[in-house]
């Protein structure tokens, strides 16, 4: 073997030992009659030491090392007399006796170090290198960590992994695919999964009553921090189980994950509430709970007084900021123009100072103090509270006022990273309307449960219909989602009925699936977590493109690998593709 230690691990208990080490060279120093080299590996940094005394022309070939050179060294664990208690291998150094350049390398396009001058892009150009930074390396490592984790625990309450294929059948109904086309079998499409739904489904079929997968799946979609083409789901569903199993089992999951990677124990069960419950209080279906700031509606406690903006809105709804009465004109400003965004949308916003001095608000000369009061007295404010008014259409209203809700929890700092606060959001509609296709599309998918009670609104009430489904949310990410499944072939039918689907277009789809129905369907249901952004709320961060060995960046481009590309004419010819140009 070429090394018998790794740069990582030797300590004064090792001082005197004879070793040899292989790593990256990071930084050199030369100090006139002695040069220290830094060498770098996966499990850390050891100090070389070269003395110009003892050897010169050793000391001499030290100082030709380049960074990120590749070499060998042999030498002798020694105290050091500078230790450097930030570093796990401070306390020694290898005295060199022989150096051997591995690999020689040029000067690298950024400094390979925490605090390094490279931009993102050029980063993801050189992503090799990008991974020797201790951040990024760790990372990955904490990704493999809680990979090895969910396997553990997983298998230990009886679950299969099992892998489902990465080309099958296209699906339109959700996010757009990515499409393979066929050599063999011209003007014909493979697509690449968005997820295995319909697959572990017929697991359970089968008789697989407990399946799991970390799986990759594709989205043709616009992307964003928390999103990649290609992404890694904990994919999981069972057999014979109501909402409430699937719940408690994978709640089990959350918390072991939480224990084993993190060190933190949940003893409570997690806070459950329904979307409506969100919706309204929150004006989202994943709240970030680590602080409160509720809705309240005052709809009906300020129409009537002459004041047109609010006699002339279908809702408004009022936050209460804590301690905030002292904000300045200026903050109260920038409030304003952060919900005047194009993206938010609210046309302004109404603020109430409660202050040692009373209740003061812009709209003073439409409502009395006491009236005031009772705005005060809705939303729990007392003095030196700050309250946050938003009007207009409900649903706008409701969306700008949890984006200001939000906005308000970070200026006061209380989105704490090491802080995590668990809930699950259950009784998703079924079905929302799209107004411009004016047809109804599954909210989830269309092989989620309706609940019991409300199969009878399927045909004549379809929007009022509650899914069986249920979500895992964690400080204001969607964390995962699933649902109870159809198992029923006519419930399936009608499901495809309501969405729109004849009944030719809904075999041709997915009539592998409405006859597997056919041979005995167990009750079952499942949830997908997202992986990656598992691991990346583990780690600290909302972007996950830093927690993906090989990531894309935002236009959904590989800038290292340099595609999309385009392929010759020659595998156009083979495909029985045109590309179509513009003349």
């Amino acid at each position: 073997m070429y090394r018998t230690n790794t740069c990582g691990e030797l300590t004064i208990r090792n001082a005197g030992t004879n070793v040899t080490l292989c790593g990256w060279v990071q930084k050199s120093r030369d100090l006139g009659g002695m040069t220290f080299v830094d060498l770098r590996d996966r499990y850390g940094i050891t100090q070389l030491v070269f003395n110009m005394e003892k050897d010169a022309d050793l000391c001499g070939q030290a100082r030709r090392l380049g960074r990120e050179f590749v070499v060998m060294a042999e030498g002798k664990v020694r105290e050091r007399s500078n230790k450097n208690p930030k570093m796990p291998t401070g306390e020694i150094e290898i005295e060199v006796t022989q150096l051997t350049i591995l690999n020689r390398s040029e000067l690298p396009p950024f400094t390979v170090e925490e605090e390094t001058d490279g931009g993102e892009e050029l980063r993801m150009k050189y992503r090799y290198l990008d991974l020797r930074r201790t951040s990024v390396k760790n990372n990955i490592i904490l990704r493999h960590k809680v990979a090895q984790e969910v396997r553990k625990y997983m298998d230990s309450i009886g679950f299969i992994e099992v892998e489902t294929p990465v080309l099958i059948k296209s699906t339109p109904e959700g996010a757009r695919d990515f499409v393979v086309p066929s050599r063999m079998q011209p003007g014909t499409f493979y697509a690449l999964p968005q997820s295995p739904q319909t697959l572990k489904q017929l697991l359970m079929v089968a008789g697989f009553d407990r399946y799991f997968q970390i799986v990759k799946c594709f989205r043709d979609e616009d992307l964003r921090a928390d999103r990649q083409p290609e992404f890694t789901q904990i994919d999981c569903e069972m057999s014979f189980v109501e909402r409430n199993d699937i719940l408690d089992t994978f709640e089990g999951l959350a918390k072991y994950l939480f224990r084993e990677v993190k060190g933190i124990e949940f003893k409570e069960p997690f806070k459950r509430i329904s979307y409506h419950e969100a919706m309204e209080l929150y004006g989202s279906d994943k709240p970030d709970l680590r602080f409160n700031m509720r809705f309240t509606d005052l709809t009906s406690l300020v129409k009537g007084f002459n004041f047109p903006v609010f006699d002339t809105s279908e809702y408004i709804g009022a936050i209460c900021a804590e301690g905030c009465s002292g904000y300045t004109r200026k903050q109260l400003d920038e409030l304003t123009e952060f919900v005047k965004r194009p993206q938010i949308g609210a046309k302004g916003m109404i603020y109430v100072k409660y202050g040692s001095d009373g209740i003061k608000s812009f709209a003073d000369k439409f409502f009395s103090q006491e009236e005031l009061g009772r705005w005060a007295a809705a939303v729990n404010a007392k003095q030196g509270d700050l309250i946050l008014i938003l009007a207009g259409g409900k649903k706008e209203t409701l969306t700008a006022l949890s984006e200001l809700r939000l906005e308000m929890g970070t200026r006061l700092e209380l989105r704490k990273k090491d802080i995590f606060v668990p809930l699950w959001v259950v009784d998703f509609p079924l079905l929302e309307w799209d107004k411009e296709e004016k047809r109804f599309f599954a909210m989830h998918h269309p092989f989620t449960s309706p609940k019991p009670e409300d199969i009878l609104l399927m045909e004549s009430d379809p929007g009022k219909v509650r899914a069986n489904a249920y979500d895992l949310v964690i400080n204001g990410v969607e964390i995962g989602g699933g649902s109870i499944r159809i198992h029923d072939a006519t419930v399936q039918k009608l499901m495809f009925k309501v969405l729109g689907f004849t009944e030719e277009a809904a075999n041709n789809q997915f009539g592998f699936l409405l006859n597997a129905f056919k041979y005995g369907a167990p009750p079952h249901g499942g949830i997908a977590f997202g992986f990656d952004r598992w691991v990346a709320m583990f780690g600290g961060q909302d972007s996950i493109r830093d927690f993906i060995a090989f990531p894309k960046n935002n236009s959904g481009r590989d800038v290292m690998l340099d595609t999309p590309s385009p392929i010759s004419g020659k595998q156009l010819d083979e495909l029985s593709l045109i590309i179509k140009t513009e003349n």
